[in-house]
């Protein structure tokens, strides 16, 4: 699904990357799992989490049969941005992320000027086409740090990024996500982090330039995308 920082452009770079580490026995765990764009293309015993209640409703849902609308109104958008427990949560998610500019939760209702696109066909038709990919994923809503994660796992971790929009008002604490990281490797876990940076113990092992684009007001950013182990 479209979502704020998705890695789905570059998941075919990283993915081999850190199956190879994988043997059959690992469960792989995304404690922030946003669109899904990484665990809809692996196989195998999966669980992801996430801290947007809403998001995590859209996939248990997907997982129960439910179809997302085909037509969203910008009428209909603003009124469930305002969201007070009126709406079935996995539609207030589904809307506030697939509708919004750029993917950021109620960033905006996404439009074409020039009458050229629907988008709201356009999110249905791919919401649809992952639904199946998503089978069998064990789905949570909560923080990382609450997680139940089996031993022996591998653990990808796509936290928001320091120093760039947020996905929600909350501070996230990194310095405390980075010594989970180093705690979870050494009980066992086999840990990747994506992010622009990292702290100096913890080594790049693959590196790519990206642009991304957030707002139509802040247009294209180039930024490097890293994924890091702990040396």
């Amino acid at each position: 699904m479209k979502y704020m920082g998705s890695k789905n452009r570059i998941a075919k770079h990283i993915l081999p990357i850190m199956l190879k580490y994988r043997t059959s026995e690992m469960t792989w765990v995304e404690p922030f799992v946003g669109g899904a764009n990484m665990i809809d293309k692996v196989e195998g015993k999966r669980i992801g989490s996430d801290l947007n209640p809403f998001v995590i409703s859209i996939y248990k849902q997907l997982q129960n049969g439910w179809t997302p609308p085909q037509e969203v109104t910008e009428e209909t958008y603003n009124k469930l941005k305002n969201y007070k427990g009126d709406y079935p949560p996995e539609l207030v998610g589904y809307v506030g992320f697939q509708l919004s500019y750029g993917g950021k939760w109620f960033g905006g209702y996404r439009r074409d000027k020039e009458g050229k696109r629907n988008y709201s066909m356009e999110a249905h038709n791919n919401t649809m086409k992952q639904a199946p990919s998503l089978m069998g994923v064990e789905f949570h809503a909560g923080t990382y740090d609450e997680l139940d994660i089996p031993d022996g796992s591998i653990i990808y971790c796509d936290p928001p990024y320091a120093n760039t929009t947020k996905y929600k008002d909350k501070s996230f604490d990194h310095d405390k996500f980075w010594k989970w990281c180093e705690d979870m490797t050494n009980k066992g876990h086999c840990v990747f982090v994506s992010e622009y940076v990292a702290p100096d113990q913890w080594k790049c092992i693959w590196e790519k330039g990206t642009n991304s684009s957030l707002t139509k007001q802040t247009g294209s950013k180039k930024a490097i995308e890293r994924l890091f182990v702990l040396k």
